[in-house]
């Protein structure tokens, strides 16, 4: 495991009552409720928050990779990610997809751009290896 030279941000979250309870960061920036995946009450579930930012860091890094090939990343630029909370056999487990819209860009620096993401987006370094992972251009 790569050891750091600097510490460059640290996210403190407070959280109570598992996925029927709240959030909330030592900032006060995020303060929010919690339900169960499918609940009809309000409030979000951990599996949302982690796709929002991972496709959020994955964009960036989309950014970082355009301006490396000198390419200029759409306006419209998008990600639409979905985080499957699975079961089998008794245990639960994560997969997830990531559809990437990059309009007007040529196909082949499309994909070479969502390849460089891949490969540098912190989200996808911390997935690798350890849950299904689709990455599509759409």
């Amino acid at each position: 495991m790569t050891k750091p030279d600097k510490v460059l941000y640290t996210a403190k979250v407070h959280t109570t009552g598992g996925r029927e309870g709240a959030s909330r960061s030592s900032d006060g920036r995020l303060d929010i409720k919690l339900s169960p995946f499918g609940s009809t009450a309000g409030g979000t579930n951990p599996e949302q928050l982690f796709a929002a930012g991972w496709s959020a860091c994955f964009e960036v890094t989309l950014g970082l990779a355009a301006e490396k090939m000198k390419v200029v990343l759409p306006a419209d630029t998008a990600i639409d990610a979905e985080v499957d909370l699975c079961l089998s056999d008794g245990a639960y487990f994560l997969q997830s997809r990531l559809d990437v819209r990059l309009p007007g860009l040529e196909r082949d620096v499309a994909q070479a751009l969502v390849d460089a993401a891949h490969q540098t987006c912190l989200y996808s370094k911390a997935t690798r290896g350890n849950i299904d992972v689709v990455i599509n251009l759409v």
